[in-house]
């Protein structure tokens, strides 16, 4: 991980933000970014801001040992917020409630290029088991 950013208390459902993170997930952020500018969706207003924080994070480090093209989303998760709990009038004079839910995004970046010397290495053996 180089850098995160995170996005709390987005008025939207994390229902419908895990739709949008999925299509980002382990994409290029430019690649990512570009995605969500052209999806006709609210949640993807939300997480492009959450990701152009990132890369903006990214850009502030000291020792670059990395370029911004190289940068990927290498984590990205919605979790739940506090839900706002509002109520509206139902059959036989009672109250419903209605749960206005609101969720949290992390996203994480990584650069290929680090990610390449890693593995490079971090060479694995294979190791012989007996059958």
């Amino acid at each position: 991980m180089i850098t995160r950013a995170v996005g709390k208390y987005l008025k939207i459902s994390p229902k419908k933000l895990s739709l949008i993170t999925r299509l980002i997930s382990r994409k290029k952020v430019d690649e990512a970014i570009y995605m969500l500018t052209c999806l006709n969706k609210k949640g993807a207003k939300l997480v492009k801001s959450v990701v152009e924080s990132a890369r903006s994070n990214a850009s502030r480090i000291p020792e670059k040992k990395f370029s911004e093209a190289d940068l990927y989303i290498s984590k990205i998760s919605v979790q739940m917020g506090p839900a706002l709990k509002r109520f509206r009038a139902m059959s036989m004079g009672r109250a419903g409630t209605i749960r206005k839910r609101t969720s949290h995004v992390l996203v994480e970046l990584d650069a290929e290029t680090i990610q390449k010397a890693k593995a490079k290495t971090s060479k694995k053996r294979k190791v012989k088991t007996r059958k």
